[in-house]
Order: C-alpha cells, then sequence, then structure tokens
C-alpha cells in the first residue's frame, strides 16, 4: 500500500458526498511521442499529460478527494480525511484579485473563470461555489461567492477557503450544513 495512506480502504474509497462504493475513473491521456525513423518506436517521451477524474456512479458526483496513480485509485493525502470525515460548510464570500487571474468576466465562462481567478483549482475542483456577481475596483475585481466545502471543524473550514484564495479573501458568514442523506442501492435519483 501506499505510504501515508490508510490501510483501511473502506475509509476513503467512497463517494465522500453519498458513501457509495460505486466509483467510475475517467482517465484522460495525452502526450507527443517522438518517433525512431528505423523502428517507427516512440523513442522519446517529449510531452505527456494524464488527467484522471473519479466520479460516483450513484450521485454522479466528482471525487477530488481521489485520483489515478499507476492505474490504481488512491486518496488524495492532504484531501480525502477531511472530504469523507468532514461536514460542509457553507460561506459567503468575497475574494478581491488581480484582473490579470481572470480570464474573463462576461459570456458562457465567466461563473468558471472568475471561480478560479478567487479560488484556483480548489475552487472549480473541490468546492461548490456559485458567483453571485462580481465588480471592477480599477485593477482588482471583487468576486461575490457562495461556497459548499467539506470540513472537520469550522477552523479547518476558514483554513481550506484561506488556502485556495488567490487574493484578498474577506469570509461574510460560514454555516455548517447537514450532509446529504447516504445513498440506498435501491434508491431512483
Amino acid at each position: 500500500m501506499n505510504e501515508g495512506f490508510p490501510e483501511e480502504r473502506s475509509a476513503w474509497l467512497r463517494c465522500y458526498r453519498c458513501w457509495s462504493e460505486r466509483l467510475e475513473a475517467q482517465v484522460h491521456y495525452d502526450a507527443i511521442l517522438k518517433v525512431d525513423p528505423e523502428t517507427g518506436e516512440a523513442a522519446d517521451r517529449m510531452e505527456e499529460i494524464q488527467e484522471a477524474v473519479v466520479q460516483c456512479l450513484d450521485c454522479m458526483h466528482d471525487q477530488p478527494h481521489l485520483t489515478v496513480e499507476d492505474s490504481r485509485v488512491v486518496p488524495v493525502e492532504d484531501r480525502w480525511e477531511r472530504m469523507v470525515a468532514g461536514k460542509p460548510f457553507v460561506a459567503s464570500c468575497t475574494v478581491t484579485v488581480d484582473q490579470d487571474q481572470v480570464e474573463t468576466c462576461s459570456g458562457p465562462e465567466a461563473a468558471d473563470s472568475l471561480t478560479f481567478g478567487s479560488l484556483g483549482e480548489s475552487g472549480t475542483r473541490e468546492f461548490f461555489t456559485h458567483v453571485r456577481f462580481h465588480k471592477h475596483d480599477e485593477e482588482r475585481i471583487v468576486v461575490h461567492l457562495l461556497v459548499e466545502l467539506y470540513a472537520r471543524t469550522e477552523e479547518e473550514a476558514i483554513d481550506v477557503l484561506e488556502a485556495a484564495a488567490r487574493g484578498t479573501l474577506e469570509i461574510t458568514s460560514l454555516a455548517e450544513e447537514s450532509r446529504p442523506p447516504a445513498h440506498a442501492a435501491d434508491e431512483a435519483h
């Protein structure tokens, strides 16, 4: 087993929202390979990118606490315990960022761009976010968001938000929510 990961797989090899163990890994692989002109084999690996998303087949949520390494699903060490053992928290907050961090603030891509500019990969991959509105303040953009995240304590939720913020963070409210009920195998969605 990988060092640092728990021996008990059932602790992390499940959906963090509904606890289902019916998961699916979607692996996307992209590579640029230099070809040997004599053999036709890939002689040099110039660039390789592998992205994996693990998704719950019952509630259809992505599982950002899991990843794929060496063809095996493994927990993301700094995230899995907080998400599986934690509770959902909802924060109303603003993040003030340099306008250079936001690719676009209008059109169909605006919400994702404002979220990524404010909270980085955590904002687009781990948190459930809703951009309420944004405003321009000279060379900066103030983004008002509702953010759902998982943490074991209120303090940890604040720490996670502060670590993710790519600018000045102001949390106007933070409330613990009830966890969605566990999914029963015979329930319809």
